[in-house]
Parts: structure tokens; C-alpha cells; sequence
């Protein structure tokens, strides 16, 4: 990579990172107006389950880079609200299968809802070419991340 191509990828790194600051307070204004705001680790729990319904606890603990007691109490505390759902799993009784139920999934639906109407009404402010060029930025950048999140995957699994 030339030095003029290092500098540009380190200032979009900057104003990605700018960006996702402000993203953070849109989203954060959409968390609180929700009926059962959850933490942001409590979040990535239901984002898991959403992707991989009925998981075992173990998977979510690596998925979260935590530990087995700590995601144990996420997961207490989004049973408690009724967004997760525990079972034992059919093939071994020591292992828990989480769900994602109904309201954990009725929470997700609403405050993505909320999240998008707020980033709608920025974006609306844009000009259409720039929109356009902002999708087309995200969409590589969304594309790219798959890739790194892919490599890094097979990597974990040879290590």
C-alpha cells in the first residue's frame, strides 16, 4: 500500500470512527424511549440470538469474548424481562439452549425502528448523490467486515 493510500485509509478510519460516535448518540436516543432498555452487552446477546436462534451458552460466551458466568447473569437478566428463553439441550442435560422469544424479538423489531428514524431523518438531509455514495460506501464496508470477521473465524479454528 503507497504512503498516499495508507493516509487516505487512516483519515476514512478517523471519520468512520467520528461518524460512529454520533451514530452511537442517534442509536442512544432510540434505546431511551424503549419500555425495556437493555445494556449494550445484553444487546449483542439478542443480536446473537436473533442470528443464531437456540445456541448454547458456550457459543454465545465466544461470540462475546466473555466469560461463561458473566454472559450466565446476561442471560438471567434478559430472562427475567422475558426477551430469552433457557432449555436444557435434548442431547446433553448440561448444556442450555438460549431463544430468543416473541418480546425479544418484538423489542429488537422496535428499536431498529427507532434507530432507523433517527438516521432517516440525517440522512434525508443529505443530497441524493451523496446518499448514494454513503450507500454504496457501507454496503463495501458492511461487504469487507464479512470478510475480515470470515478470515478471522478460519483463523481461530487452525489456531
Amino acid at each position: 500500500m503507497s504512503s498516499e493510500s495508507q493516509e487516505q485509509t487512516q483519515q476514512t478510519a478517523r471519520a468512520a470512527s467520528a461518524v460512529t460516535e454520533v451514530i452511537e448518540v442517534l442509536w442512544g436516543r432510540g434505546r431511551e424511549v424503549a419500555t425495556s432498555p437493555v445494556s449494550p452487552s445484553q444487546l449483542k446477546v439478542l443480536f446473537i440470538l436473533e442470528d443464531e436462534d437456540g445456541v448454547n451458552l458456550r457459543t454465545v460466551t465466544e461470540r462475546l469474548g466473555s466469560t461463561p458466568p458473566s454472559v450466565s447473569r446476561l442471560c438471567d437478566r434478559l430472562e427475567a424481562v422475558g426477551f430469552v428463553n433457557r432449555t436444557a439441550s435434548p442431547s446433553s442435560r448440561r448444556e442450555l439452549r438460549l431463544w430468543l422469544t416473541d418480546e425479544g424479538r418484538s423489542f429488537l423489531h422496535d428499536l431498529r425502528g427507532r434507530r432507523e428514524k433517527e438516521l432517516h431523518t440525517v440522512i434525508a438531509r443529505m443530497p441524493p448523490r451523496k446518499r448514494a455514495m454513503l450507500l454504496e460506501g457501507l454496503t463495501a464496508f458492511q461487504e469487507a467486515a464479512a470478510q475480515a470477521e470470515d478470515a478471522g473465524v478460519r483463523d481461530s479454528r487452525t489456531a
